[in-house]
């Protein structure tokens, strides 16, 4: 079928603004009949345009609603006014009368018919690209820093910039322009100027969605990632377990010559890695968790969701981490609250403990939804980006 220049426009305007050409239509549409009730009609008329792609003109009509009483003779009919446009018009229907086209407006008409279209592609626009970018939530994208403003980088994501605040950034990281970056996706907003989209590199979330991208079992979901606690730019501890029977999790994650953990610490820095094997037992958990200090004993208390763990004193430090650090991170994978003792103080602790501290295996609790118990031995893997 042939098509007219103005639809040719449409269609280069569509391509040009990525919006569908079916939206330009119908909001070129609005504005011609809209001008056409300034000028040829009522305020109060119901005017409806549609384009002929064909010829390039705008076939016109008005409707009315067939009501019993009118309010509005410019949008209402009775039913025996309505039986001189369509023979057996009863109440409810809806009547079309054709209009005599106009193909010229006056000055005010144009410009409001200019400003309806302008301002409706705009929010068009504003809107496709907000569902384009709501989708993409939860994902991790590419980008390259287009300006660092004081604490904030602002990066070139595509079709809309992304916003990565200081307390997404991780800890000691320097940006500049032109750098490239994965980022996290977390949160997209609608606001008067448009979508705003928020980014980030400090979550745990960033560093399972770039285990996701290097390991193929995790993406397939042979293995999956049951907890991860993470300080950015620091330490992070990633519990994993296995849904395909005689495969190593741990050993997927971390890879060949540890190719799979090295591709991930290169996007993040100095920052180290511990990947344990999940367990659903509470007691091993924390075992695994608390890698790589070795475990003499530990005292679990159920209702208080705490645990005292016994240590010789060589791995005492080991066990703690720097500023608190291993037994912290530890802590917050397993959802429990962990109190290191070396073995001087064992005998002590053990006197002050109340008859609800027990020396069983417990059933894991969740942490903060993440924590979902499976069955699996104990290993442990520590990776450092050299």
């Amino acid at each position: 079928m042939a098509i007219s220049p103005f639809v040719a426009a449409i269609n280069q305007l569509s391509d040009e603004r990525g919006l569908p050409k079916d939206i330009i239509i119908e909001t070129i549409e609005a504005a011609v009949a809209a001008a056409y009730r300034k000028d040829y009609g009522d305020p109060d008329e119901t005017i409806i345009a549609k384009l002929d792609e064909e010829s390039g003109q705008f076939n016109v009509k008005q409707t009315f609603e067939v009501v019993e009483e009118p309010e509005n003779i410019h949008s209402q009919l009775t039913p025996d006014q309505a039986k001189e446009y369509k023979k057996g018009a009863k109440i409810g229907d809806v009547i079309e009368i054709e209009l005599e086209p106009h193909d010229d407006f006056g000055r005010i008409a144009a410009m409001t018919a200019k400003q309806v279209i302008s301002q409706r592609l705009r929010e068009a626009e504003k809107e496709i690209l907000y569902a384009e970018y709501k989708d993409k939530q939860g994902q991790l994208i590419n980008g390259y820093v287009q300006q660092v403003e004081g604490p904030n980088v602002i990066l070139n994501i595509g079709k809309l910039n992304g916003l990565m605040i200081a307390s997404d950034q991780i800890p000691g990281q320097h940006y500049y322009p032109g750098q490239r970056l994965k980022v996290l996706v977390y949160t997209v907003e609608e606001t008067p100027r448009g979508p705003r989209v928020l980014v980030t590199r400090s979550s745990s979330d960033f560093i399972t969605k770039l285990f996701e991208l290097e390991v193929p079992e995790i993406a397939s979901g042979a293995v999956e990632v049951k907890a991860i606690a993470r300080e950015a730019g620091v330490r992070t501890k990633m519990a994993v377990t296995s849904n395909q029977p005689g495969l190593d999790p741990v050993g997927s994650c971390v890879g060949q010559r540890g190719t799979r953990v090295q591709a991930v610490l290169s996007e993040i820095g100095e920052e180290k890695i511990d990947i344990i094997l999940w367990n659903e037992s509470i007691e091993q958990m924390i075992t695994n968790a608390l890698s790589p200090a070795k475990i003499e004993k530990i005292m679990l208390k159920k209702k208080e969701q705490s645990a005292s763990v016994k240590v010789p004193i060589d791995q005492l430090s080991l066990a703690i981490g720097k500023n608190g650090q291993n037994v912290r991170l530890a802590s917050k994978l397993t959802g429990w609250e962990i109190d290191i003792i070396k073995e001087g103080e064992a005998a002590n602790h053990k006197k002050e403990t109340t008859a609800e501290t027990v020396e069983a295996e417990p059933t894991a609790t969740e942490e903060a939804d993440k924590i979902e118990p499976v069955t699996a031995p104990a290993k442990t893997e520590d990776t450092k980006k050299k």
